[in-house]
């Protein structure tokens, strides 16, 4: 068994596989969670997603975001897998590694890239700007980092993937996919784009990442489980936007949940260990879709100025509101999270009532499902809880805590079924309770 030691916490590491996923609308605080949990771990991968994920580190009085690398890139020792399930924009990157470097030194050592992973070209990105400006009030809030695109072009056997770039006619196969791009574009007429610049810093950033090995990721993590060495794969965006599950079409490209580690790392079901499930004392959404719980008075703003909720990746303010108990033990159910971590806590330590959905009013009904179109048409049924109106940021141990926060706790855990085993009450990795 692997235990890691934060401050004078154990947290065990039982299984081979664990996985660690957001269960909303994405932005649940998993870069804070990966990086705390990695001295548990010698391998943590991505194994979904895109540029548009923005895992939050913060060290001290530093902060910085990630993109596509891996949380545990700032931990000695670790190992920090690009999956095949994730897409990559080169130019993205190389700017992201540029940033880390500057602060971590070389990681060549401890960064390594699935040959299977997609491309996403200059031109999907246009292709991604010009069919969300087409949808006018419709569009879904697409980050326009080419994405869903390079997702379509997966699924349709046109993509360009990264062990390509070692193929001597890698040129030739990019100009047949841009020329490809390009006839569809010409769909737009009214959306004009240039990407000429754009393409010498992607082909420049394709030389540069050579300097990392590609690797038949498949092949190594199983080779890693062999040698019983602890993984922990990480997941990006949320539960609420898989493609599948979530609330389509306003939804992400991959599949977010537990179910993506397999086809995104190329593991087997019985090799996944524990699925911790990270959630927010309430609930945030960026960009379009339902959003039941949301709040459109003062709470919400409220929510959003002392969460300091604003998209890591966008900057683009999220959408507040109350927790929605019915939403999230549907991401427990679909996940079969083992195990949850609660951050943010400490937003919600000065409000005098705090609210949760306990279920929703349907065409005169009252449910307690998730329905298929994603809760657009749902009012929701609120249980009233006293609020602590006590500082939780200081806090280290659950003993600790205002009776009135361990109510809300305990409540959580009676609903859906599983321990929250980790409580953040603030944006340091150190600023966790171990419960």
């Amino acid at each position: 068994m692997l235990t890691l030691h934060p401050g004078n916490k154990t947290y065990d590491c039982m299984s081979k596989v664990d996985v660690v996923l957001g269960l909303q609308w994405g932005d649940e605080g998993k870069g804070k969670v990966v990086d705390v949990l990695t001295p548990g771990y010698k391998v943590i991968a991505r194994f979904q997603g895109g540029p548009n994920a923005g895992h939050s580190l913060k060290f001290g009085d530093e902060g910085f975001v990630l993109h596509t690398v891996p949380s545990g890139i700032f931990r000695e020792g670790s190992v920090n897998i690009i999956g095949n399930g994730v897409v990559i924009d080169p130019v993205i990157l190389m700017d992201e590694i540029k940033d880390i470097e500057a602060k971590a030194g070389d990681i060549s050592d401890k960064l390594v890239i699935a040959k299977r992973a997609q491309l996403i070209l200059p031109s999907h990105r246009m292709l991604d700007a010009a069919s969300e400006a087409a949808k006018g009030k419709a569009k879904i809030g697409s980050t326009l980092k080419g994405i869903g695109p390079a997702y379509m072009d997966k699924t349709g056997r046109n993509g360009l993937r990264v062990g390509d770039i070692l193929s001597p006619d890698f040129k030739d196969k990019y100009e047949a996919l841009k020329a490809k791009h390009c006839g569809m574009l010409s769909l737009y007429p009214d959306f004009t784009f240039d990407i000429t610049e754009y393409e010498q810093k992607w082909f420049a950033a394709v030389e540069n990442l050579k300097r990392f090995r590609f690797i038949e990721n498949e092949v190594v993590v199983n080779q890693y489980l062999k040698e019983d060495v602890k993984i922990l794969a990480e997941g990006a965006q949320g539960s609420l936007l898989d493609i599948d599950f979530g609330t389509y079409p306003f939804v992400t490209s991959s599949n977010t949940m537990a179910a993506g580690v397999c086809t995104g790392l190329g593991i087997a079901p019985s090799k996944v260990g524990k699925v911790i499930g990270i959630f927010k004392a309430y609930c945030t959404r960026v960009g379009s879709g339902p959003f039941p719980t949301e709040l459109f008075d003062e709470t919400g703003e409220r929510l959003r100025q002392i969460g300091h909720e604003f998209g890591a990746t966008t900057g683009r303010p999220r959408r507040c509101g109350w927790l929605d108990m019915v939403a999230l033990k549907y991401a427990v159910m679909m996940n079969g999270v083992t195990e949850l971590i609660m951050m943010k806590s400490d937003v919600l330590d000065d409000f005098d009532t705090v609210k949760v959905a306990v279920s929703y009013k349907q065409d005169g009904k009252q449910i307690d499902w998730f329905p298929y179109d994603g809760a657009e048409s749902v009012e929701p049924v609120y249980k009233e809880f006293k609020g602590w109106k006590t500082s939780l940021c200081d806090i280290r141990d659950y003993a600790s805590l205002p009776q009135a926060f361990k109510d809300y706790v305990a409540y959580i855990e009676k609903e859906t079924g599983v321990p929250v085993k980790i409580i953040s009450v603030g944006p340091d990795r150190e600023a966790v309770i171990f419960k």
